[in-house]
């Protein structure tokens, strides 16, 4: 399968952005899509992630409440939209999807085969 994502952009804090995960060659139907993100000088991080079949949905403390992962089956697309954005959140977002995760690998990237290619977003204060 392959992903595309889109969406980032410059945003002041307190703005929104929505960005977008779009697969081809294969539907998500029983993938987990999850959205990552990598700031200069730091490691990759688990941001959020849905399991397509069940709409279960993941989420790291840093974002609850502000981010909300969902899926659109018609367009074979997942979204992440983002809230009340902080300049903490500026970073490389990358969508990534696998077809047989268990829930405790969800949150690590190494778990992930497939990865579109990033997305920036910059938020600034």
């Amino acid at each position: 399968v392959q992903l595309q994502a889109s969406g980032g952009g410059l945003v002041q804090a307190g703005g929104y952005l929505r960005l977008s995960c779009a697969a081809s060659g294969r539907t998500f139907s029983s993938y987990v899509v999850g959205w990552f993100r990598q700031a200069p000088g730091k490691e990759r991080e688990f941001v959020a992630a849905i399991r397509w079949s069940s709409r279960i949905t993941y989420y790291t403390d840093s974002v609850k409440g502000r981010f909300t992962i969902s899926r659109d089956s018609d367009k074979d697309t997942v979204y992440l939209q983002m809230n009340s954005l902080k300049p903490e959140d500026t970073a490389v977002y990358y969508c990534a999807a696998d077809s047989s995760l268990i829930q405790s690998s969800i949150r690590g990237w190494s778990h992930y085969d497939y990865w579109g290619q990033g997305t920036l977003v910059t938020v600034s204060s």
